[in-house]
């Protein structure tokens, strides 16, 4: 194995220059979830020269795709997993971008010795993963029934394997009040913009009491039009997430009391929605864990 490691090393060692142009191409061309053609074709376009099968759209979905390396043989089938989409106004501030080069770099590097390694290689393009549940998507479509094991890396500031993440729920709390001038006749109004504010200090009042780990975090995304009229509607958007998915069910009960109390304490109507998908926490994979981080280290 370490000659072949070494082989693969060499091979992407040639690809650097290529790789880096993707990336920064990539990069420079941000596309928000589900819309992400640009990227799915350049990615798809250097795995069909590397000699892979591609399949795209994939599972439903139009910037999915499917690359599989032409040598099958008996074994387990890997599949490396590519993201790509941007944040909205941010562009690839998560690294997206590199997530889905390093997915097709790897790949290029082990296609020259596919032969020499039993059992299939697979490069799955899941489009947004900023929200959107891409990869939620295409488990339903049935993408993974045929992988054994799936394997991807994030990038950061330090080197970590082995990390989990947090369960996460989109929730949409939206009010609805009544609308009146607030100079002449503010008694004649319903004010939803209180609602919501009355929510976040309940919510901040929650704080102390939920453990270590968890997070619900918002911002209001409708306060109203102008000063001069109470606010007929509001609303804010938050996420609800937590290393367990039941605790995570859990606040985002206590989040909902604490938005009945404002719609009650208020007398505006509350809707509350969930909204996207929901994920659920990230179980890591200790063994490949372990064989990522031998290799790291033997590669100094």
């Amino acid at each position: 194995m370490k000659d072949l490691k070494e082989r693969v090393w060499e091979r992407i060692e040639e690809l650097a220059d290529e790789l880096w142009d993707l990336a920064l191409k990539i990069h420079d061309n941000p596309e928000l979830g589900f819309k992400e053609y640009k990227a799915a074709n350049w990615l798809t376009e250097e795995l069909r020269k590397g000699g892979f099968e591609v399949e795209i759209p994939y599972g439903g979905l139009e910037t999915a795709f499917r690359a599989e390396h032409p040598e099958r043989s008996e074994g387990p089938a890997i599949a490396i997993l590519a993201e790509y989409d941007a944040l909205p106004e941010l562009g690839h501030a998560c690294g997206h971008n590199l997530i889905a080069t390093i997915a097709v770099g790897a790949a290029l590097g082990l296609s020259p010795l596919k032969k020499e390694l039993p059992g299939r290689l697979v490069v799955l393009g899941t489009p947004a993963e900023e929200g959107g549940g891409g990869k939620i998507l295409l488990v339903r479509a049935g993408a993974f029934r045929d992988i054994d094991l799936a394997m991807m890396v994030h990038p950061a500031d330090q080197t970590l394997v082995g990390r989990g993440s947090l369960a996460i729920t989109e929730v949409v709390i939206e009010f609805k009040g009544k609308a009146a001038h607030a100079s002449s006749e503010p008694e004649k109004g319903v004010n939803a913009l209180d609602a919501v504010i009355q929510t976040f200090n309940s919510l901040n009042a929650l704080r102390q009491h939920i453990k270590d780990g968890a997070r619900i975090h918002g911002i209001i995304t409708h306060g109203g039009v102008k000063p001069n009229i109470v606010p007929e509607y509001a609303a804010a958007n938050f996420y609800v997430r937590a290393p367990e998915n039941d605790y995570r069910d859990e606040l985002v009960e206590k989040l909902r009391r604490c938005a009945e109390g404002a719609a009650l304490a208020t007398g505006a109507e509350l809707t509350f929605k969930k909204v996207g998908h929901e994920y659920k926490s990230i179980r890591p994979n200790v063994e490949l864990a372990q064989a990522f981080r031998r290799s790291l280290e033997a590669f100094g």
